[in-house]
Order: structure tokens, then C-alpha cells, then sequence
């Protein structure tokens, strides 16, 4: 084939051609110039002589990974609304944040012909002119030809578009300053960010940093990295991300009047918890709301820890006493209640329960017995998930089985393990780097790999039976997991930590959960920690609870860390992590806002209200109706945390945010309420049967010789764990003395009302 010259292409009349044609003559030109190229024997860049005359060939190179990429990534090219949607942007696809260099110099230089750079006149080529809206571009343009990143782009076409050779620096991270800047309403701070490299060098690499703010009226954050505050107080969380490494800094807005430590004189210190917890709010200026009443604590904690109400004798027996330590006594009352082992089961169903269609009713209910055994016998966190992911054996005689069963392909068991028991969410890693995190393709897969040598006989997953038996166990001479793009065989790796290379004769599965509940794991702890402070205060210090990563850090670090470090040290005990929280004045914090914590959601300066769980509002009504669902695979006057999958029919539950059985994990249940909850505690059949049983409360209540006043009185303490107040207890008693309306009549419509307050339906 003829070799063509710079010099012989630029003899032909470029200019000759106008718009699209122009463009189509710099692709042909172009593949013309990388064939000269490939013939001579260059793999990945153009050679000097394919600079165009009077290029400065002794011009420093320019990094396409530590320049190019950064400067395409800040205009928006490799973001996911544009070239880097899964299916690319008119057949230009880029890698999230360029997670994959490889990938993008490929699209940029060899993809099309090798049509959107041409060597032969760099400042024509198709790469520039379609960043800077010379021919059109339905990006518009992202930066103009006078820009310093214009010419950096340029230059680089200039001096042959290489690829960086393997001995060039690479990015190890970066650093942002400052950290914690404190900004007055109305004040700016510039942000610097520094980009650690390979060979110990430093660069200031600000102005190629993507800039986000999760508050941007509490402080908006600039593409030139400059903080801008409003006008109100509190902090906010600025991302900052380059090439996929993240920092972030957590601008702070006093209030006008500074808080002193004198502020939270009056405040109880009940353990540790609450003293981390004043640091932070004295930083906010905020001030938190008072403690709850007695009847608030006693409700909110029944509900909170065993799924149920306190009886009218229980909340009657706990207002009445005046022990000071009598909140304490409760608790450990309701840690030792039978319900406590349903109640808990129930929420770790959410996580780790297959739907039984797929799986099997027969193994799920195995694992449902084993789960609710665990909290029965208050076994040790570790050694419960311990047996949870290294079980072997026969799936209708043995209940984690079922999970192995469910997540049988190592690449799903392995996210399932960051998600549930790590706290990391990784599945974006599973087909590109983690858009915010550091997460990468070969974390995720050598993750997976620890359960890549499991296999099984027996009948398979076979919907919507499954219902043969099937044997599990390690083998050592499984084929293990392969990387999606390279094919290697991938090395067991614990995150962020060393490869773990297969031991003959060790189940790698046990060598991952020695390095999970080893007391210095940075995960495992924290995770577990956070995600029952959030069952009991309604958001975790991290929230959501399972998505830690730096793009999201903690409310509250030193709280975290401090419950983390209790709870390793008292053995993983749950119980002792939950009678610590249900201690602390920060849980036993009214839910009335004051005018300094009113808009506060994130500092647990006063106690958020929540709808209750479906099973557990479920229960409320039958145990204040003394009337129960019949719940299939259940037997009679069984409540409703009893239930072992989300099949067994219930329309209250599904209207009330039972999670679908088909969905995968769904981790979070849907909280807020909605217009059909509302109709169905107003209209619903099955509201009236229980209102109107034989054999229910309401009936018996009816047909006692109880005043008016007494059963007003029975109903609050069973309903509210508390006592009418007058004005209460006055339009309560009206309901018995209305015209024509029977005693059975008033009862029944006395509790129609409760059931349908606020007060009954959210515990606050």
C-alpha cells in the first residue's frame, strides 16, 4: 500500500469541501494516516513523523490519563447524561469518569475509522470541533477555542494523541482543603483539590474537579470549586470527584448566636452516645428538643423493640411508678419478650429471605425458623452471620442453605454480601467503576470470587416450584470467577484490603468472614451498628444505612465509631447494642420540633416520626380490637410478625408497604403514607369485622358494666399507652350519649377514631 505522507495529504484541497463533507474527509484522512501508522509498527500512538510541519515535537508529552480524560470528564463527556449512557451518545461511548482509559483512547483514536482526530491538521479534528460548537454537536459547546483546555487538547492531538506508556504516573488520589470550612451566611470559600500520583508527585488539580453539592441552598458549589453560602444554618456536603476518586469537605454555617457548652446544661448526658451528640449539635447551633413523656417512651420502645403495644396494665403499672430507673427496667422487660425474636425476624427477612417461588417454600422456611432461633437465643452477631455464609449441606434440613440457594451465582452473592453485611453498595462496580466511590470492576469480582468455588446437585432453581431437594458444598476444584472483560481468573480480595489466595482444603468463604468479624474490620461493625441506630431513630448516622462510601460520610463519625467499638467489645451482643440505644437521651427525645432544630433531619436532635411496619400496625389493630387476620400457613390467632413470607395473602400488609417477595432485596420498606393506607383504615371490610366481632374487645367492652368514662379510659392506655386528657375524655364520653346510637354503636365508633389518628397509626 502507498504510504501517505503529511506533506502528500496536505497537497490535497481540504478546504475545498464544506460541513458534513469536510468531516467525512478528515475521517478518511485520518484512517489514511493510522494505516501509514500500523504499517510502521505503532500499536497505540502515532509516530513523529506524522506530525503535521512545524509542530513543537520537544513540547512536554501530555497525559492522556492525568490531563486529557480529567479535562473531558469536567466538560461533561464521560458523564452519565451524555457519551457515557450505556449505549453511548450517537455512537460515541466513554466509560463513567473514565473508570476504563483503554476503552475511551480506543473510541477517541481508532473507533469511526479513526475519524474524530486528524493528525494531519490537529485543530480540524473532529474532537475539537465538536467541543467547541464549530460543527454541530447536541452537547453544545462544552469549551472555547481560546480556553486552556483547548489547547492542552490540541497539543496532545499535536503530538501524535499517545497513550500513556506503563512507567507514566498513574492517580492514586486526592485530597481536598479545606475540609470543614466554616462559612458565614452569604460567604465564599474557594476549594483546592491535590491529586496524588504513583511517582510522589503532587498536582493542584482543582480546576479538572467535578464539584457537587447535596444542599445546594445550604451551599452551592461552583464548576471552578468555589463554596457559596446562603442563607440559613446547618451543613451541607460538598463531592468532589476526579477520575473517579472522591474526597469531600462538609462546609458548616453557624448560627448568628454562637451555643456554648452551658446550652446543653440541661440537656441529660445518659451514656456516651449523647455526649458525641451534643458536640455535634453545639457545632450547628442547634439545641434539642426535651426528653418524651413517660407514656411516649414506654409505646415508642414496645413498638420499636418487640413489634408490639404496651397492654392498658402494663402502660397503667409504668405511669404510676416513680423509680427513677424505671425506663431501664422496661427495656430489659421487652428485650427478654417472646415477641422480640418475631419482631427481629421479620426485618432481617426484609434482607436475606428468597422469595419461595423461586426458591422454595420449603427452604425459606427453614431459614425463617433458623432466623427467628438466632434472635431467640440472642446468638452473637458474628457467629450468626458466620453460619449464615458458610453453609454446606441438605437445603430441606438446613435453613442458610436457602440464601446459598437464592444467591447460587457467585457474582450475586458476593453484592449481596458488601450490600447486607458491609454497608457498601457495589453493584454499580459489577459492569463499570463506582460513579462515587473507589470501587472498581476487579474489587467487585474478587469479592464474588470467595464464592466461586461452590457447587451443588440436586434440582436447581426451578420456578415457581423449586421444591426437590439440593445438596451444597465447597470444592476446591470449582472453576472459580472470571473478570467479565479480561476473562482472568480472579484472586479472592477482601474490599479495600489483600488478596486472600485459595488455601487447599480451606472454604474461602470462611477465610472472608474471619477477615468480616476480625474487631478491626472497618466495615462490618459500623454496618450493623448503623443500620439498627437507624431502626430505632429513624436514619442512620450513615443514611441510607447500607450505601457507606465517602461521597456519603457519617452525620456523626465519632458516634459511629463509638458504637462500633461497644458493641465489638461487649461479643457482638444485638441485645446490648439495642439497650444502649434505647438508653441514650437522643432516643428518648420528644418528636416536637423547636424553632432552633425545626428543619434538623440528620443530627438526632429530636426523634422523627414513622408510620409502623405493616405487620407491626397489623397487630396494633387486633390487639386493640381483640380480632385477628386469619393469615394462610399460619395458625388461628397467630399476629401477623409470625409470618415467614411476603406470599401469604394479607391486603392490609400490601397496602401498608409489604415488600413485593418478587423484588431482590428490597432492604428499605416504603414509609410514607398514601391515600389507599388512609382509605383502608376508614372503609376497609376488614376493619368493620374486627370493630364488630363477637368475640373481639370492642364487644366486651360494650357489654361490660364499665362507665363510659372507664372504657374511654381502657381504650387510650390500650391505643395511646396513655391517659385522655379532659377535652379528650369529654368528646370521647359523647360518642354514648348521641340520639339513637347504641352502647355497642359508640364503642365501635370510639375505636374506628382511635385507629384512625395520627397518634395510632405513626410511633412518636
Amino acid at each position: 500500500m502507498p504510504r501517505f505522507t503529511p506533506e502528500r495529504l496536505l497537497s490535497i484541497p481540504l478546504f475545498a469541501c464544506q460541513g458534513a463533507a469536510v468531516v467525512l474527509t478528515l475521517g478518511c484522512w485520518s484512517g489514511l494516516l493510522k494505516a501509514n501508522a500500523l504499517e510502521a509498527g505503532s500499536a497505540q500512538a502515532q509516530p513523529a513523523s506524522a506530525q503535521a510541519p512545524g509542530q513543537n515535537a520537544a513540547a512536554a508529552p501530555v497525559s492522556f490519563l492525568n490531563e486529557v480524560m480529567p479535562l473531558l470528564t469536567k466538560a461533561g463527556c464521560s458523564s452519565g447524561g451524555c457519551h457515557s449512557k450505556p449505549e453511548g451518545q450517537n455512537n460515541f461511548k466513554l466509560s463513567v469518569f473514565g473508570y476504563d482509559p483503554q476503552l475511551d483512547y480506543n473510541e477517541i483514536i481508532h473507533d469511526a475509522h479513526g475519524r474524530r482526530v486528524f493528525f494531519a491538521a490537529p485543530e480540524e479534528s473532529l474532537l475539537l470541533l465538536k467541543a467547541t460548537g464549530s460543527v454541530p454537536h447536541e452537547g453544545g459547546a462544552r469549551f472555547t477555542r481560546d480556553s486552556a483546555e483547548y489547547r492542552r487538547v490540541l497539543e496532545w492531538i499535536q503530538q501524535g494523541a499517545p497513550f500513556d506508556p506503563p512507567e507514566a504516573p498513574r492517580l492514586k488520589g486526592i485530597q481536598v482543603e479545606p475540609k470543614y470550612p466554616t462559612l458565614a451566611q452569604g460567604a465564599s470559600v474557594p476549594l483546592k483539590v491535590t491529586a496524588a500520583f504513583s511517582d510522589g508527585t503532587q498536582r493542584d488539580v482543582t480546576a479538572r474537579t467535578l464539584f457537587s453539592s447535596n444542599d445546594k441552598e445550604l451551599v452551592a458549589a461552583g464548576e471552578d470549586g468555589v463554596l457559596k453560602a446562603g442563607s440559613q444554618q446547618g451543613e451541607a456536603v460538598i463531592v468532589v470527584n476526579y477520575m473517579g476518586s472522591v474526597d469531600v469537605s462538609r462546609p458548616v454555617i453557624p448560627p448568628a448566636r454562637k451555643l456554648a457548652a452551658a446550652d446543653f446544661a440541661a440537656f441529660p448526658v445518659l451514656n456516651e452516645a449523647d455526649r458525641m451528640i451534643y458536640q455535634r449539635l453545639q457545632g450547628l447551633g442547634i439545641l434539642p428538643s426535651g426528653q418524651c413523656t413517660d407514656a411516649e417512651f414506654i409505646r415508642r420502645s414496645a413498638l420499636d423493640c418487640i413489634g408490639r403495644l404496651p397492654t392498658a396494665e402494663e402502660a397503667s403499672a409504668f405511669l404510676a411508678d416513680t423509680s427513677p430507673n424505671k425506663r431501664s427496667k422496661w427495656v430489659d422487660k421487652i428485650l427478654s419478650d417472646p415477641n422480640y425474636a418475631e419482631h427481629w425476624s421479620v426485618k432481617w427477612g426484609d434482607l436475606i429471605r428468597p422469595n419461595p417461588s423461586r426458591v422454595g417454600v420449603k427452604p425459606v422456611f427453614l431459614l425463617d425458623l433458623w432466623l427467628r432461633d438466632m434472635f431467640r437465643r440472642n446468638v452473637p452477631y458474628n457467629a450468626m452471620v458466620r453460619e449464615l455464609l458458610t453453609a454446606q449441606g441438605n437445603s430441606h434440613q438446613s435453613g442458610p442453605i436457602a440464601v446459598a440457594r437464592d444467591k447460587r451465582d457467585p457474582v450475586d452473592a458476593g453484592g449481596f454480601v458488601s450490600q447486607i453485611f458491609l454497608g457498601v453498595r457495589m453493584e454499580c462496580a459489577k459492569c463499570h467503576h463506582h460513579p462515587s466511590e473507589k470501587w472498581a470492576q476487579e474489587d467487585y469480582y474478587q469479592l464474588a470470587a470467595f464464592f466461586g468455588k461452590m457447587r451443588s446437585r440436586g434440582q436447581g432453581i426451578s420456578a415457581p416450584i423449586s421444591g426437590e431437594v439440593e445438596m451444597w458444598w465447597y470444592d476446591a476444584s470449582g472453576k472459580g470467577v472470571a473478570h467479565p472483560i479480561t476473562e482472568a481468573v480472579m484472586t479472592p480480595k477482601v474490599p479495600d484490603g489483600p488478596e486472600v489466595p485459595y488455601v487447599a482444603g480451606v472454604d474461602p468463604r470462611v477465610q472472608l468472614v474471619d477477615w468480616m468479624v476480625d474487631p478491626k474490620n472497618p466495615f462490618f461493625a459500623r454496618a450493623i451498628v448503623n443500620r439498627v441506630w437507624g431502626e430505632f431513630l429513624g436514619k442512620g448516622i450513615v443514611d441510607p444505612v447500607d450505601d457507606f462510601r465517602a461521597s456519603n460520610p457519617p452525620s456523626n463519625p465519632a458516634l459511629l465509631d463509638w458504637l462500633a467499638s461497644d458493641f465489638v467489645a461487649h461479643g457482638f451482643d444485638l441485645k446490648h447494642l439495642m439497650r444502649t440505644i434505647l438508653a441514650t437521651a437522643a432516643y428518648q427525645r420528644s418528636s416536637l420540633p423547636s424553632e432552633s432544630n425545626v428543619a434538623d433531619q440528620r443530627n438526632f436532635s429530636r426523634s422523627l416520626r414513622r408510620r409502623l411496619p405493616a405487620e407491626v400496625l397489623l397487630d396494633a389493630v387486633g390487639d386493640l380490637t381483640g380480632a385477628r387476620d386469619t393469615l394462610g400457613g399460619l395458625p388461628q390467632g397467630a399476629r401477623a410478625v409470625q409470618t415467614w413470607n411476603h406470599k401469604l395473602g394479607s391486603e392490609f400488609m400490601d397496602a401498608f408497604g409489604r415488600p413485593n417477595s418478587s423484588l431482590e432485596c428490597p432492604c428499605e420498606r416504603e414509609r410514607k403514607p398514601t391515600v389507599v393506607q388512609s382509605l383502608h383504615l376508614m372503609n376497609s371490610t376488614g376493619l368493620q369485622t374486627k370493630l364488630t366481632s363477637a368475640k373481639g374487645r370492642v364487644a366486651a367492652w360494650a357489654a361490660s358494666q364499665k362507665s363510659p368514662a372507664e372504657i374511654v379510659r381502657e381504650v387510650y392506655l390500650s391505643a395511646y399507652s396513655r391517659e385522655p386528657g379532659a377535652d379528650e375524655l369529654l368528646a370521647a364520653s359523647s360518642y354514648f350519649t348521641r340520639e339513637g346510637a347504641s352502647r355497642a354503636e359508640a364503642v365501635q365508633d370510639l375505636v374506628w377514631a382511635v385507629i384512625n389518628t395520627g397518634e395510632f397509626v405513626f410511633n412518636h
